[in-house]
């Protein structure tokens, strides 16, 4: 595959990355933009029928109905869309452990045996890399750059995501290629996936790589620059009312910290507040307390009096919706930042 990645490749890969994720409207788009861009529907169907492997089988069904949709709609609408080649059979004597045996042994740079797994070992050899890899529409390099488009809209599988990013340069991308497609990602699906795949792409490269992990997005909105409490945060934060707080309402907000961004110390009287953690990494820390490093689902509960803060991780956007119950004379008393020295011992 050449140095710049086709167009069509692109929505290859935004193709695999959408399946990944289940967003069928975003899939259903890119289909119709891979179609125009000249991939054939036989391509695409390989590559979402290999995905089962990684990302399931409700995955790639769904995807596969998303584009058998895709494709009677364009049929009915005129639209001429190549079928383009099958796989060819395969011999009568074809042994599929064997050949997958080899097929990995070449993804990986090594031989490699699941022993505490022999059947999925099996498996691993004698489906994925034996049957599935034999079918020769598309190739081994085109087979990993879908499956590294997909583990870039996963969470949680790093490690796959780099040996895959290695294993791809064992079957023929080049390096090139493979920095085009963190690119593609961002461009076509989103800041995170594009972020993941270039974090992988630049470990397994071994080069730096500091580049904050991106806002994921939520239900929930950013908000404008908080401008009026900007004297009280160190690093620039956002703010959203998620209520107007009138009558009898609770006021609740969705605050937004940058990377390294936090508020000073501070304390509220009278009455606490509670932090419901939505996006990203941050932390949280009541005075005289280790602080506490803070993920999506944790909610923190600080009682009334207690100094504290609270903002983002070094490498990483935060999020949380944060809320007080009113009480007649509850104010907020602003303290001292949280120094450099300080924050900066955190990991």
């Amino acid at each position: 595959m050449n140095e710049a990645l086709e167009k069509k490749w692109q929505d290859m890969a935004a193709i695999a990355c959408l399946e990944a994720k289940g967003d069928t409207d975003g899939l259903g788009a890119a289909i119709r933009r891979g179609l125009d861009d000249g991939l054939t529907l036989n391509q695409i169907k390989e590559a979402l029928s290999q995905l089962y492997a990684y990302t399931g089988f409700p995955r790639s069904l769904n995807a596969l109905g998303t584009l058998q949709r895709v494709a009677e709609e364009r049929r009915v609408a005129g639209i001429a869309d190549t079928e383009g080649r099958d796989a060819d059979p395969l011999p009568a004597d074809y042994d599929a452990l064997r050949q997958g045996t080899e097929v990995q042994r070449q993804l990986a740079g090594r031989a490699f045996t699941y022993t505490f797994a022999p059947a999925t070992d099996y498996y691993l050899k004698a489906h994925l890399f034996g049957d599935i890899f034999a079918r020769n529409n598309l190739t081994h390099a085109e087979r990993e750059l879908v499956t590294i488009a997909a583990l870039s809209g996963l969470h949680g599988v790093e490690s796959q995501l780099k040996a895959h990013v290695s294993g791809a340069r064992n079957m023929g991308l080049s390096d090139g290629t493979l920095r085009a497609i963190p690119d593609a990602l961002e461009q076509l699906v989103g800041e995170a996936e594009g972020y993941r795949a270039r974090k992988a792409v630049a470990e397994v490269f071994g080069q730096p790589f500091t580049e904050a992990a991106p806002l994921e997005l939520t239900a929930f909105p950013k908000g404008e620059p908080n401008t009026a409490y900007a004297r009280y945060f160190t690093g620039n934060s956002y703010l959203a009312a998620l209520t107007d707080g009138q009558g009898a309402g609770v006021p609740i907000y969705n605050v937004t910290f940058e990377p390294r961004c936090r508020n000073n110390w501070h304390i509220h009287h009278k009455t606490g507040q509670t932090l419901i953690c939505i996006s990203g990494r941050g932390w949280y820390q009541a005075w005289g307390e280790p602080a506490r490093e803070l993920h999506a689902g944790d909610v923190v509960s600080i009682p009334a009096e207690v100094k504290h803060w609270h903002g983002a991780a070094r490498d990483s956007w935060f999020q949380h919706i944060a809320f007080s119950v009113p009480v007649d004379g509850a104010s907020n008393e602003w303290c001292e930042p949280v120094t450099d020295e300080e924050y900066d011992k955190l990991p």
